[in-house]
């Protein structure tokens, strides 16, 4: 059964994406559970109760304790409102989390004030709203968040209560110092926040382009399903439906017999049972079938994958190669992302090629290494290192037209996902894919697949299946 790799998939993957169907990169609504918000929360009070306690019981510190208490329950009375509005499960929109963390930043400037303003070192937890801000929400409601406690480190760092500290002996912190914590604090408060985004931002990225890669693998599965079932439904119906055809027309005729026509009723009968049995074999799950339709020879699985792209405007060469004599060509298990990974490889190389695309296999007792080199104009040295990330384009592409198209399009209008998930389908087979540009002192591109050769070969891939059940066999009959 052939999977389908064709720019249908990419065009489907594109409209469902520009639809909103598959989330873009970055979209960050909804995305933040009240529940994490209620726990960051608690363990916040916790430990300001827990400093303010020890240091006023246990370290004697002069302080407002009362105005303190006050504070840190005003916060613990929104985590039971919180708690007791909300499902634990709910979803906060983005400019309500925003609402809370500001509300966060405002309790403890407010608690800071009371215990000696920037001269206290826990000023250092005005960190933590603006960096799960900066995980979960856009950039615009960190921006606004970063400018609230830029605003407020600036006023604490003038205007506190005093530091509290051992009775009848006061601490006087240089000014220089107090400078020194309030610049620190800014420009930690702007990396931390700025590093912070960045890193969720490429998580963002790589989770929407996972969910891509699983849609387009998923409809190439069902397409590969689809067209497997009408290929092999006209190969195995072709010779009953003959037969029940050429009944017929006999039957048509007349001047038969009584019996000769009961012979051939009954032999359509049979043809037509036989119909009834290959359709309900091939309704069957794939893992219930004959593992024999499951695996190719690799060269008849390259001209598989190629196959679809055979009617553009460039010649395909092919080879394989054993580097040891008398190696056998190995069978490879047809396996989706395999089909896939290498047909979406072999369709960019089309796009970009010139004239030519050679895709050569090598194998031997270990590795099978597939190469597939074009002609074209090869990858700019800036997009090169980035190639295998998502939302990454490539090179000006060749029109995606039959023959006789013109030559190149300067528009790309790729979304820079096909890279992503044809490397990413095929690492999950085990392999290691380079790309590169050629090495050779020719313009173009090459990429270079290389599999351990157990991990993809037919006789080894998965033990107690058809292959594995003969050696088993003829091993017990030489014994």
């Amino acid at each position: 059964m052939a999977m389908i790799v064709d720019k249908g998939s990419m065009h489907w993957l594109r409209r469902n994406f520009l639809a909103g169907r598959i989330a873009p990169a970055g979209d960050a609504s909804g995305r933040v559970r009240l529940q994490t918000l209620v726990i960051l929360r608690w363990l916040a009070i916790a430990g300001q109760l827990a400093a303010v306690l020890i240091a006023h019981l246990w370290m004697g510190f002069p302080l407002p304790l009362g105005l303190c208490l006050a504070v840190i329950a005003a916060s613990a009375w929104l985590n039971v409102f919180l708690t007791l509005r909300y499902r634990s499960t709910t979803r906060l929109p983005e400019w309500q989390a925003a609402v809370y963390f500001a509300i966060d930043l405002m309790q403890l400037a407010v608690l800071l004030f009371l215990t000696g303003g920037l001269q206290n070192p826990f000023a250092l937890l005005f960190m933590a709203p603006v960096t799960i801000s900066a995980t979960t929400l856009s950039l615009r409601s960190t921006g606004l968040l970063l400018a609230q406690a830029f605003i407020y480190v600036t006023l604490l760092a003038w205007f506190h209560m005093p530091l509290p500290w051992y009775p009848g002996e006061v601490l006087v912190l240089p000014p220089l110092f107090v400078t020194g914590h309030w610049i620190a604090l800014l420009l930690g408060l702007g990396f931390v926040a700025a590093y912070a985004w960045r890193i969720s931002q490429e998580s963002r990225r790589m989770s929407a382009a996972l969910s891509a890669t699983q849609a387009v693998l998923a409809r190439a599965q069902r397409l590969s399903a689809l067209d497997g079932l009408a290929a092999a439904a006209a190969h195995e119906l072709g010779t009953p439906l003959g037969t029940i055809s050429l009944v017929s027309k006999e039957l048509m005729r007349g001047g038969m017999s009584e019996a000769e026509m009961k012979e051939d009723l009954a032999l359509l009968n049979s043809q037509a049972e036989r119909c009834k049995e290959i359709l309900s074999r091939l309704s069957r799950r794939p893992e219930d079938g004959d593992a024999v339709y499951s695996r190719l020879p690799l060269k008849a699985l390259l001209d598989e994958v190629t196959r679809p792209h055979r009617d553009m405007d460039v010649v395909f060469l092919m080879e394989v190669v054993a580097e040891e004599e008398g190696a056998a060509e190995p069978e490879i298990w047809r396996r989706p992302e395999i089909l896939y990974g290498l047909g979406n490889f072999i369709e960019n190389a089309a796009d970009f090629a010139r004239t030519e695309v050679a895709i050569s296999a090598h194998h031997n007792r270990n590795r099978i290494v597939v190469a597939i080199v074009d002609d074209g104009p090869g990858f700019a040295p800036d997009v090169l290192e980035k190639l295998g990330e998502p939302y990454v384009t490539t090179r000006p592409r060749r029109s995606a037209g039959k023959r006789g198209a013109p030559a190149i399009d300067d528009a790309h209008e790729g979304m820079g996902l096909g890279f992503f998930i044809g490397k990413t389908l095929l690492e999950r087979t085990g392999a290691i894919v380079a790309i590169a540009n050629r090495s050779d002192g020719k313009p173009g591109a090459e990429v270079t697949i290389s599999w351990p050769r157990r991990a993809i070969e037919a006789e080894t891939a998965f033990p107690g299946s058809a292959p594995e059940a003969d050696r088993v066999a003829q091993a017990g009959a030489s014994s």
